[in-house]
């Protein structure tokens, strides 16, 4: 049950009586001018007496202002501000953020006190705006404009709103006004991307792409210039090449040395099919990934995942050429599924969107393994490792840097078990890249001899 401050105020019967007897007086000199009979303004008065007090007659004003009236409107909304409802909204409200997402609100609305204090009208109106909703949540202001009868184009959109049409004095036809664009995308964004529906909802109200996402932007153009610039210097292309073995970015295990090597690889790629599997992905999953946790954050997984993918496989593919930007590809694709798998109850269609990037990532990967080991190809192999070691990356980095907008205890251990696999990991490639006497034993064999030997070992 409520406890006793939570009802509205009752006046005592004295107090009462003198309000009735001051209203049928005012009534009196009111009538000399409206012409309405002192009777009826003080049974309607008393009515609203009987119901409640003061707080019942602001109800009844507001019931009964004229929606053309701004000045009203206004003065309402301040009263309702202060009025009874702000405290039994709190009460379903314990984080006070002024807002319930729907689903807990339709639970609230089957609870005993809710049932008790709001009468089944309102109940259906609050079921229809649940319906015709295009919001996550309902604001207390939504809720007291229910309970207080106030009536407003938007409230009538909603309930009438597969009229199109709104019934008044003077009968007016709704315009409905699409969200552009950048706005719908931007709710897309939210609703991909992030799992509480509150911060979906603060998101997609915010959002003003300012810094915007420049950086998936930047290395997509790179890329792609790369593949072209190299592509018209050979003078062919196809599915499988044309492949830069000379370039002096791709990644050699007898050229080590040039540390530069083992990120700028990501710039070269092995045919426009391999080109554009990364560039597809990365946009899809990066770009709004950027969008809502930022450049520097994106950045740093998808560096963390080439420079994992070149160091993995200079420990289990040692003598390999690489090209690609797979490793950086994956670290997205593994820190969205860290996402998602962290959140998926809270997600929408969560069980689906686990089944679309495994999907994803097992075709990929299983053609990379089928074609190093299984299929005859005259071109050169692919190499899965740097697709695997990526994704280790991105599942660890991706736990580090990435906004947790729900921070929990085993979230908060999980991220140190992140931290510690990946500069385990790290440290371990370094070191083994230090001591593997492979360079030595590659520069023995001559340098035709390696270029040809290496290139049948070749992975993208």
């Amino acid at each position: 049950m409520l406890s006793h401050s939570a009802w509205p105020h009752r006046l005592s019967p004295s107090t009462t009586t003198i309000l009735t007897r001051a209203t049928t007086t005012l009534a009196r000199a009111q009538s000399e001018e409206s012409g309405i009979e002192p009777g009826q303004i003080a049974t309607i008065t008393g009515s609203f007496i009987s119901f409640g007090g003061q707080e019942a007659l602001d109800q009844y004003d507001t019931d009964h202002t004229d929606l053309g009236s701004e000045a009203d409107e206004n003065e309402a909304r301040k009263g309702l501000l202060r009025d009874q409802w702000r405290q039994f909204f709190d009460k379903f409200d314990p984080e006070g953020f002024g807002e319930i997402p729907w689903n807990d609100f339709l639970n609230t609305m089957d609870h005993p006190e809710f049932r008790e204090r709001v009468n089944t009208g309102k109940r259906l109106i609050l079921l229809e705006k649940s319906r015709t909703a295009t919001t996550p949540a309902i604001t207390f202001q939504d809720f007291v404009n229910v309970m207080t009868g106030k009536r407003s184009r938007s409230f009538k959109c909603a309930v009438h709103h597969r009229d199109r049409e709104v019934s008044s004095e003077n009968d007016f036809h709704l315009l409905l006004v699409e969200p552009p664009f950048f706005r719908r995308m931007v709710t897309i964004v939210a609703d991909e991307f992030l799992t509480d529906d509150r911060d979906r909802k603060y998101y997609a109200d915010h959002y003003t792409c300012c810094p915007p996402p420049l950086f998936i932007i930047i290395i997509t153009l790179v890329e792609l210039g790369f593949f072209i610039y190299y592509s018209v210097s050979a003078g062919v292309v196809n599915p499988a090449g044309p492949v830069p073995t000379e370039s002096i970015f791709i990644y050699r295990p007898d050229k080590r040395i040039e540390i530069w090597r083992f990120l700028f690889y990501m710039l070269l790629h092995a045919g426009w099919l391999h080109l554009g599997f990364n560039l597809v992905v990365q946009l899809l999953v990066g770009l709004p990934l950027e969008m809502v946790h930022g450049s520097g954050r994106v950045a740093l997984i998808y560096i963390a995942g080439v420079a994992a993918g070149s160091l993995g496989t200079s420990v289990f593919d040692t003598d390999v050429y690489l090209v690609g930007a797979s490793g950086g590809v994956y670290a997205l694709l593994a820190a969205h599924l860290a996402n998602v798998l962290l959140n998926y109850n809270n997600m929408q269609c969560g069980i689906l969107r686990l089944f679309g990037i495994f999907a994803i990532a097992s075709c990929d990967v299983g053609y990379a393994i089928y074609s190093r080991y299984a299929e005859e190809v005259m071109g050169p192999p692919v190499s899965y490792v740097a697709h695997l070691t990526g994704a280790l990356a991105g599942l660890t980095i991706g736990l580090l840097v990435l906004k947790n907008f729900e921070q929990k205890l085993h979230e908060q251990l999980l991220w140190w078990v992140a931290l510690g696999v990946y500069a385990a990991c790290t440290i371990f490639a370094i070191l083994f890249n230090v001591m593997n006497p492979t360079v030595e034993q590659l520069d023995n064999l001559g340098d035709g001899v390696n270029s040809q030997y290496v290139y049948n070992r070749f992975g993208v």
